[in-house]
């Protein structure tokens, strides 16, 4: 795929503009359909009819995938009256993209298909207050274990997830709770350097968000994320979109003051969620900590109207039921006292699907999920900002005809 495929810098939605830029953009709606119908394949003319371009233009999308290896036949389906029609699908295995969570002791490389699945997974131990050095040289060795692996087929990019905050439209991290003298280090930048791929970065919990959103259609609602591990954060999907807000610091839902006197938190702060969690599990305290993550959820709910909660993090992991039943419970009680006890009810919480690798694959469908027609941060040393909302009208190309819109899934 060309770089002019990838790129949508400069796309206004106006007729004309950009030309290249709005092949883009249609190419990723087909690409996203094609990867939504999975192995049954998915017609031409059903391409069409979802994304609002003409069958011409289809053709001219879909013979390009083929020649470059991202699309294939699958088979005719039966007649209704007229030439059989024939089916394509994606080529999960044309291209790959790795996804590293670094998280504060232990580093995790994905190497990911197209359509999200891991082909291989890497594990080391990684200090990651250490600094950069020790961080990169780490990232490196394991992405050129997972890339011989690769055995032929191109790798996209690199997905990257830490701990935050941080700045992912420039790839630069703040003061990360416990290792403040990350603030200000280009991080996505010199792993790209050091790589020789080109690189996303963003939270380690934007990134499981992320990942975990591409389960559901567009339209399923909203849903927060809390992950608990070595520390305590929140990616949040607000409207079928990831949420990290104008500043790109949503999400830093571990930092919020619940007891004004508490225990001091590796933010600097008093009575952090975080600190009151980490300290109640260091002291094996399980229920205390669940009524801690229970209180911030509920928190969340009441703020943000969200459709879901799920859980994720080694801690939860290692304990799903304590922390299930606390949250539930806290949510129960938020319902009750709003009187939700009709259609609305409480929010439903569940583990998060992915388990220990929620993270790692989230980061892979940082290079992978623009490329389908969602939006996405820019490749450090790639073509550029190149996401797009699924939502917004197919663009001209070659066509007369209005635009349509997009669909995350077939109906």
């Amino acid at each position: 795929m060309s770089s002019n495929d990838l790129s949508f810098a400069g796309f206004s939605g106006s007729p004309g503009a950009n030309l290249p830029a709005l092949r883009g953009h249609n190419t990723a709606l087909v690409l996203g359909l094609l990867r939504a119908a999975g192995e049954e394949g998915v017609s031409r003319l059903e391409l069409a009819a979802h994304t609002g371009l003409t069958p011409q233009a289809v053709s001219k999308i879909t013979a390009r995938l083929r020649a470059e290896g991202l699309a294939a036949e699958a088979g005719r389906r039966a007649s209704t009256g007229g030439k059989p029609a024939t089916v394509l699908r994606l080529v999960p295995g044309a291209r790959y993209a790795v996804g590293l969570h670094l998280d504060r002791d232990e580093l995790t490389a994905v190497l990911s298909d197209l359509a999200g699945e891991a082909v291989a997974v890497r594990r080391a131990p990684l200090a990651f207050e250490a600094g950069a050095e020790q961080v990169l040289a780490t990232a490196a060795r394991e992405v050129t274990a997972l890339r011989a692996r690769a055995d032929g087929p191109p790798v996209l990019g690199v997905g990257a997830a830490c701990p935050g905050p941080l700045d992912h439209t420039t790839g630069v991290l703040h003061r990360v709770t416990g290792a403040p003298h990350w603030d200000g280090f280009p991080l996505r930048d010199a792993l790209a350097a050091r790589l020789g791929l080109p690189v996303v970065l963003d939270k380690d919990t934007n990134a499981a968000a992320l990942g975990l959103a591409q389960d559901l259609p567009r339209a399923a609602g909203s849903f927060g994320y809390l992950h608990l591990g070595t520390g305590l954060g929140a990616g949040l999907v607000l409207g079928g979109s990831l949420y990290r807000g104008p500043r790109t610091g949503a999400g830093e839902f571990g930092h919020q003051t619940v007891q004004w006197d508490g225990p001091r938190c590796g933010c600097g702060r008093r009575g952090c969620i975080e600190a009151l969690c980490l300290a109640a599990v260091a002291r094996g305290d399980l229920r205390a900590a669940a009524r801690a993550l229970g209180v911030g959820a509920a928190n969340l709910v009441e703020l943000l109207d969200i459709d879901r909660v799920l859980l994720g993090g080694r801690t939860v992991l290692d304990h799903p039921e304590p922390f299930l039943d606390g949250v539930t419970e806290a949510l129960t009680d938020l319902a009750r006292s709003r009187g939700g006890t009709g259609a609305g009810g409480a929010v439903p919480v569940a583990l998060a699907r992915g388990g220990a690798r929620a993270v790692a694959d989230g980061a892979a469908e940082l290079v992978l999920a623009p490329l389908f027609g969602a939006r996405g941060p820019a490749l450090a040393g790639g073509p550029g900002a190149y996401g797009q909302d699924p939502g917004t009208p197919a663009a001209a190309e070659d066509q007369p005809s209005s635009p349509g819109r997009g669909q995350r899934r077939l109906t």
